[in-house]
């Protein structure tokens, strides 16, 4: 069914489905659409790619139990996305810069197909991320999410930088330095329904997770994102203003 549901954002104008409801679970974890957004899909994630800032806006996608079990290996084959004909990063922009070429869907998270695990490393699953980010705190984030995903059989997680003007930049395209990323969980299996937001600043932490968790509505506030718009909308209000940090096995 996830490859039926790319393949048809892929064919439809507005890069909306016609079978995703409101009281559907496919497709929730895609936040809201304009027509004028460049909306990318591949196997296992879909993507929003600004071409201003030459990085996805977000990257979202649906983690299953079964997908945790994949043993399909990492190759870190580092390519641009062959579905973005312009404005697209490039290896050299991260070259001798400093940053890692971060993941925004983790390869560990792809691991179930050889197509899926090669399709996350295009770089416009990447962004500029401090070594110490992205090898720590980020890393043991997605770590715990994939926890998540085996304990609830399911989840829906959408992750991205937090875009602004007057961001330093890397190479020779000038590719942001987010200052921070966010990462969106949803658990949508009834009754117990739930989700958790992360902001985290693009540097080393020492911290628990749990300090960096803040409502969905704050994180749209900064991000200009709105998410799970395919809710229920009373749902959509609940979760988005809560923060039910116990809710979640830490």
């Amino acid at each position: 069914m996830k490859r039926l549901f790319v393949f048809s954002i892929l064919l439809s104008g507005v890069f909306l489905c016609a079978f995703v409801s409101k009281n559907s679970g496919e497709g929730i974890e895609i936040p809201a659409t304009a027509k004028s957004d460049l909306i990318i899909c591949h196997t296992g994630y879909c993507l929003s790619y600004d071409e201003n800032y030459k990085l996805a806006k977000w990257v979202a996608y649906e983690l299953t139990f079964a997908e945790t079990q994949g043993t399909f290996a990492r190759n870190d084959k580092f390519k641009p996305d062959p579905l973005i004909t312009r404005n697209s990063a490039s290896l050299a922009d991260y070259k001798k810069s400093g940053y890692d070429r971060g993941h925004l869907a983790p390869a560990a998270d792809m691991k179930w197909s050889a197509e899926t695990m090669a399709e996350s490393f295009y770089l416009s699953n990447m962004s500029p991320q401090d070594k110490s980010f992205n090898r720590g705190i980020w890393k043991k984030l997605e770590e715990q999410v994939r926890d998540w995903a085996i304990e609830n059989k399911s989840v829906y997680i959408t992750s991205g930088p937090i875009l602004e003007k007057g961001l330093p930049t890397i190479g020779p395209n000038q590719i942001p330095i987010p200052k921070a990323f966010y990462k969106v969980v949803l658990d949508y299996s009834q009754p117990d329904v739930k989700s958790i937001g992360f902001i985290i600043p693009n540097q080393g932490s020492s911290l628990p997770l749990k300090t960096f968790v803040f409502t969905i509505d704050s994180i749209e506030k900064l991000t200009h994102i709105d998410f799970f718009t395919r809710l229920p909308d009373n749902i959509e209000s609940r979760l988005e203003s809560e923060t039910c940090v116990n809710c979640w096995n830490w």
